[in-house]
């Protein structure tokens, strides 16, 4: 009896320190993560608050600790060991990376069916299949990361594990999809903003959410949910030959996912965004602190910025609204869609890098070069 009480008490107390790092956690699966992090775990995070990591980059982290640790206790029956043993990162592959058609012949193929059970009715597995290699991979990121963060070495670099991985991917080869099926250009983009036609708050905010999202160079939704009114600085109009001069307005990134905090990384918004955006600062009555916020069942604007989720949530709304598959668009539709019709209107790519502020032209290059290459001559050498 007294162990169970002292057992409670050291949940509760995990549940408490979680608390003071809430801002920055999923905090609706706060009892869930302080039954099942330990308390280096607790320790190990909030280190990583104190070292000032992004808040995205430390929820993903978080996200995957648990996972780590729920996958340890359904394999082992204890909770994960510092350093792990190559042994264990060799089964973590094994149990996520498998072949389908292998698994109908031998039901020991893959992930075992009490871990799969155990996972599942946590809620920590939702598909049938493997894990994407992504996945996978982001998950050994993440573990050697929270490994090195306590001071420890991990085996994380074996050939080992390398020719697993390698080798489990190529056994099973997969498509691989992006973010959004289909890129919010701008003709995706104009239907998504007729319906948008009101000075309703709504209609105001989801305006200036999707024209600021996608002019400012195809912004990620933590980027613009997080977006403060002190992060804007208006600049002087633009002149426009024969017509009024447009105005123009810069946003200080701040840090982002390929940029810290130090870096004073600038994008800019000229003209239809820029009116959109002080519109709807106007009607919600917006000075300081967040932009973009929540607004209640009867009209009132919270002082509570939306989440991310959020973002993508009214770009899904929007797409319905406009006759669209909702299914085919995420917020990632916006960054892609932003390069893709950067490409269609000849700009070239490092003019539009300068404004969706990606570091690598690889990944940059992926997304404007789709624009042409289906059309372009070197796929018509036949036509």
């Amino acid at each position: 009896m007294a162990k169970a009480i002292k057992s409670l008490t050291a949940v509760e107390r995990r549940a408490e320190e979680l608390d003071t790092i809430a801002a920055v956690l999923p905090m609706e699966r706060r009892d869930e993560l302080a039954e099942l992090l330990t308390d280096h775990d607790i320790e190990t995070l909030r280190h990583l608050v104190n070292q000032g990591m992004g808040d995205n980059t430390l929820r993903a982290l978080t996200s995957d600790l648990a996972y780590l640790e729920a996958w340890g206790m359904a394999v082992t029956r204890h909770s994960l060991p510092w350093p792990a043993p190559e042994a264990l990162l060799l089964k973590f592959v094994a149990h996520h990376l498998w072949d389908p058609e292998r698994r109908e012949s031998d039901p020991d193929h893959g992930m075992p069916a009490d871990v799969d059970e155990s996972l599942r009715s946590q809620g920590f597995l939702r598909s049938a299949g493997p894990h994407a290699p992504s996945t996978v991979r982001r998950r050994l990121a993440n573990w050697s990361t929270l490994t090195k963060w306590r001071g420890l070495d991990g085996d994380f670099t074996s050939p080992a594990l390398k020719s697993a991985i390698r080798l489990a991917i190529r056994a099973v080869p997969r498509q691989r999809l992006r973010k959004s099926a289909k890129a919010v250009t701008g003709d995706v983009l104009a239907k998504l903003l007729a319906t948008c036609a009101t000075d309703g708050l709504r209609d105001l905010r989801d305006r200036a959410i999707l024209m600021v999202a996608f002019a400012s160079g195809g912004r990620r939704r933590s980027e613009i949910a997080g977006l403060r009114r002190e992060q804007l600085t208006v600049e002087p109009p633009i002149p426009v030959e024969n017509g009024a001069p447009l105005p123009s307005l810069a946003i200080h990134l701040g840090r982002t996912k390929t940029s810290n905090s130090e870096q004073d990384d600038i994008v800019y918004l000229t003209g239809r965004p820029v009116e959109a955006l002080n519109a709807w600062m106007a009607a919600a009555k917006i000075v300081n602190g967040s932009v973009f916020r929540a607004i209640g069942r009867w009209g009132t604007v919270s002082r509570r910025a939306i989440d991310p989720q959020s973002v993508n949530a009214i770009l899904k709304q929007r797409a319905e609204l406009a006759g669209l598959d909702s299914g085919e668009f995420s917020a990632h539709g916006l960054r892609w869609g932003y390069l893709t019709e950067a490409a269609n209107r000849g700009i070239p790519l490092p003019e539009a890098m300068e404004q969706s502020r990606h570091r690598s032209v690889q990944q940059a290059s992926s997304y404007y070069n789709n624009a042409t290459r289906r059309s372009g001559k070197a796929a018509r050498l036949l036509s």
